[in-house]
């Protein structure tokens, strides 16, 4: 784990252009592992993302955070598979090894990133090396498939690949109820899935906290929220095969 910042570079990605900030590690190798991020279900909220990004990076891995838009004719669809599109081609130019790369999602995004593992056809046939799922409601449409994961995994024909679902413990808005749901339901279906439940919050769980005064999510300042974000982006780092193992 690097003690200095992340180098942060942010560019664009798509036919409409949406920011993606890129997040490299200090003193990183070449063909770092990879992890693209999708945060939830606001539009262009890749900075709510930020102090997460920062705190997987530090710790080797290349992070990928770009803005979809959730109120798109589509539901964000073709922003999310833009911008995995985009890692794919691009990820090497940054110093990551695409062919090692996590996919992860908070709320609206874990859903998004659980959908493609389940049906990959949706990607060309392209596979994470596994899936963090942060906060998500398994039961809803997925934005990138349009089908709920837990419909999907009833009939899903993929090969299982592993899973790391994260979820607060004090979250009232999306229950972890929603997490051990999902968790269950893979289990009995074979695939690999390791839970963790933190003691915090919807917003706490990705080291954020929800301000009513700018009627969004900011950076953290509780120790509660702090502490689970780290937490946090030890798993995803982990299972990017960086970092210590799991806690």
């Amino acid at each position: 784990m690097t003690t200095k910042p992340p180098a942060v570079h942010t560019t664009t990605y798509g036919p409409d252009a949406l920011a993606m900030d890129v997040h490299r590690p200090d003193g990183a190798r070449a063909a770092a592992p990879v992890a693209l991020l999708w945060h939830g279900i606001g539009p262009e909220e890749r900075d709510v993302m930020r102090p997460l990004a920062r705190e997987i990076a530090r710790r080797g891995v290349l992070v990928f955070v770009p803005d979809w838009r959730s109120d798109a004719d589509d539901g964000g669809r073709a922003h999310l598979l833009d911008s995995l599109r985009f890692v794919r081609e691009h990820a090497g130019a940054h110093g990551g090894d695409a062919d090692r790369c996590v996919l992860a999602g908070w709320s609206a995004g874990a859903g998004a990133a659980a959908g493609l593992a389940l049906r990959p056809a949706t990607s060309d046939g392209w596979r994470p090396v596994a899936v963090v799922g942060i906060a998500g409601h398994y039961g809803r449409p997925a934005r990138t498939t349009g089908v709920s994961p837990l419909a999907e995994l009833a009939t899903a024909s993929a090969g299982p690949l592993p899973v790391r679902l994260v979820h607060g413990t004090a979250d009232d808005i999306v229950p972890a109820a929603h997490t051990r749901e999902f968790a269950t339901a893979l289990r009995g279906r074979g695939w690999p899935v390791r839970q963790a439940e933190l003691a915090t919050d919807h917003a706490g769980v990705v080291m954020a906290e929800f301000s009513a005064e700018r009627g969004r999510c900011v950076p953290a300042r509780a120790e509660h929220a702090l502490a689970a974000g780290r937490a946090t982006a030890r798993i995803i780092a982990h299972a990017a095969g960086a970092g210590p193992a799991e806690r």
